[in-house]
């Protein structure tokens, strides 16, 4: 009898466990305002406000990333909503690695591709801020072998031409040499072969070999490797432990989104690419979303943790009139007008300004905007092309236009006091 008694007492144990194991987590009801990221280390799945219309935001959007996994848009993603410098959303969604069925958490390392450009402007403003060098100083005060075509020309291109993509080159010059790995010095080089299209400020015309020329200019002006000085100035104080600018990090990286593709079987695993890590500036990072929300909450505290208010003018205003590429913002509202600033794209809207940027590379993309006006940011991350990664910042920007106008009609209705 006691033997039985015993028995049951391990089955019912048994079905507990497996029961409380594999429950579907349920959405934590906090909002999270931190430097780091230490106090949920425990990887828990979305961080939500007490207000419930924002509440029901996150659940229609949550609804919206999960359709898009579902009809086969991505394999998997990561979303990290910011608002006020505090991190009210984050969360993994699909599988990092189809083959073997591990889930995207929010410790989940991806490649950003060319959002690594807005570290590299961020960093860049830090320098400036500490007085290491300015927006204005001519690359080849720090770079003396850099030369284009004509020398009036390169005397004349400045930092802020690097960042802007305005140096006068054409446009995705040498990317070619990108991706057969030629080293950064050899394709900086052969810039002064090519034929320029205008002089430096004018025009615009994205580049990946001469916006890294900026990586340089951080060594010569430090002392230290781009990788050394963004580990020290960006992912250290933030506590971003799991971005690198390193291939080989990547691969020592348990945690890691496999890039996909997508065939008839349905998605199928990539290898992984060595190829950008030549270019770090322009396209090299690693990070995890929870790395993400850590660099959009420091662009979003009032008390500037990271680049004081002139500083964040400096690289978030139009420096170029640059067509945004993403079509999708239509589902949002039209855009009236779009530029680029230093390593950050300025999408104008009636009533609106979104600071933007999109990167891929090797099978992942990557987007991210800024609602300076409002203080709400957001990153979605994904490890597959698609249109998944397109829609998901229109369609959270038209939700919270929901969620504005329902916040407008509730005051509306409340009663004016006599006097006011």
């Amino acid at each position: 009898m006691i033997r039985l008694i015993v028995l049951l007492v391990c089955i019912v144990g048994a079905a507990f466990l497996f029961l409380s194991h594999s429950k579907k987590e349920e959405p934590v009801v906090a909002a999270i305002k931190t430097d780091t990221l230490s106090t949920v280390e425990q990887d828990l799945p979305v961080f939500k406000t007490d207000d419930p219309e924002w509440n029901q935001l996150f659940t229609r959007y949550d609804e919206f990333i999960q359709h898009g996994i579902d009809i086969n848009l991505a394999p998997g993603a990561a979303v990290a909503i910011i608002k006020d410098s505090t991190i009210i959303y984050l969360k993994g969604f699909g599988y990092r690695n189809t083959s073997t069925k591990d889930l995207v958490d929010t410790r989940t390392v991806f490649r950003l591709g060319s959002v690594s450009k807005c570290f590299a402007s961020v960093l860049s403003g830090v320098l400036v801020q500490e007085n290491i060098f300015s927006w204005d100083d001519p690359v080849t005060r720090y770079t003396p072998t850099f030369a284009l075509k004509s020398k009036e020309q390169t005397d004349a291109v400045l930092l802020r031409h690097l960042l802007s993509h305005t140096t006068g080159l054409p446009y995705h010059s040498f990317t070619n040499l990108i991706e057969e790995g030629q080293p950064l010095d050899t394709m900086v080089y052969h810039l002064r072969e090519l034929n320029l299209l205008g002089k430096p400020g004018q025009l615009y015309s994205y580049q990946n070999v001469a916006y890294s020329i900026i990586g340089q200019v951080i060594q010569a002006a430090t002392g230290k490797t781009y990788e050394e000085v963004m580990q020290e100035k960006i992912f250290s104080p933030l506590g971003m432990t799991h971005a690198s600018l390193n291939y080989n990090k990547l691969m020592a990286e348990k945690n890691a989104a496999k890039p996909h593709r997508y065939t008839q079987k349905g998605w199928i695993t990539q290898p992984f690419s060595s190829t950008y890590y030549n270019v770090g500036p322009a396209g090299g990072i690693n990070a995890s979303i929870s790395d993400m929300a850590l660099f959009l909450t420091s662009l979003t505290r009032e008390d500037h943790s990271l680049l004081d208010s002139a500083r964040q003018q400096q690289i978030f205003q139009p420096s170029v009139r640059a067509t945004a590429k993403n079509r999708y913002f239509w589902n949002w509202k039209r855009p009236l007008s779009s530029y680029y600033g230093l390593g950050w794209r300025v999408i104008n809207f009636k009533d609106d300004v979104v600071n933007y940027h999109g990167g891929y590379v090797n099978g992942f993309r990557s987007e991210i905007a800024i609602h300076r006006k409002d203080g709400i940011a957001i990153c979605v991350l994904v490890n597959a092309p698609g249109q998944l990664a397109d829609q998901a910042i229109p369609e959270f920007f038209k939700q919270y236009d929901q969620l504005r106008i329902a916040h407008a009609r509730r005051n509306d209705m409340t009663p004016k006091v006599a006097g006011q």
